[in-house]
């Protein structure tokens, strides 16, 4: 997702403004005044959720290791922020963390339903998102829905809708737009979208302590990394969602 998304660093609350209304132009005789209508605008805001990591280990690992055991400890910290970020953009629904394009309330726009998924269901998807976002539009969906949507052609039943790149880190392709997997999308659902109007909001820069004197009685030496951020889906319509059932 933050391939993807609009990232923002920011010191304190962001607001974004979306038009909540769109202005309409209306034909005027030669000579006539000009009508002005209100703009209307809402605003999205960008929280700061704190997500955090924090493990102890002994004294003697530490010092006795035989490989860099705190270069180890704040590479598998990173994994471990960039999973939680990327299921939260993904599935956050609740308080207290990112809204995920999932989300029921929050997030893209629910298009289709279907309980076996067909070529027929992925064209449809596409159309469902209106033309404009349509340019810089991707799919993203579970790794395991991959191997059904791999199966599926068009309606002569010769082509298969799925388009292998062959080039070095370009992604495939379904029906020409780019698609990306992630292990944290959920298996029944397929999102397809301009996600650069997903917005992730970095409150200040991810920071690393190692905590010795909390933990010096015990013999033990604490590591803590934390950030804080928050995302949203600022225009619903830009993402739309394929829900597949249980027939699938």
């Amino acid at each position: 997702m933050r391939k993807l998304a609009t990232t923002i660093t920011t010191a304190g609350e962001h607001r974004i403004n979306v038009a909540g209304s769109k202005p309409a132009a209306s034909w005027i005789d030669e000579g006539d005044a000009l009508t002005f209508g209100d703009a209307k605008f809402s605003q999205i805001l960008l929280d700061a959720h704190k997500l955090h990591v924090a493990v102890k280990v002994t004294e003697e690992l530490l010092n006795d290791n035989a490989f860099n055991l705190e270069g180890y400890i704040i590479d598998a910290f990173g994994k471990a922020l960039a999973n939680a970020e990327e299921d939260a953009f993904l599935n956050g629904s609740t308080t207290g963390r990112p809204t995920g394009i999932f989300a029921e309330t929050g997030g893209g726009t629910a298009a289709l339903t279907t309980t076996t998924l067909k070529a027929d269901d992925v064209i449809d998807l596409v159309y469902a998102l209106k033309r404009p976002y349509r340019k810089n539009a991707a799919f993203i969906l579970n790794d395991k829905l991959i191997a059904k949507i791999r199966k599926l052609k068009y309606a002569d039943g010769k082509e298969y809708i799925w388009q292998p790149t062959f080039v070095d880190g370009e992604p495939d392709r379904i029906l020409g737009y780019p698609v990306y997997t992630s292990a944290f999308a959920p298996e029944d659902k397929i999102a397809f979208g301009d996600f650069s109007y997903y917005n992730i909001g970095d409150r200040g820069s991810r920071s690393f302590s190692e905590l010795r004197e909390l933990f010096a009685g015990n013999g033990m030496v604490g590591f803590v990394a934390k950030e804080r951020v928050d995302g949203k889906l600022v225009l619903p319509e830009a993402v739309q969602i394929l829900t597949i059932g249980s027939g699938s």
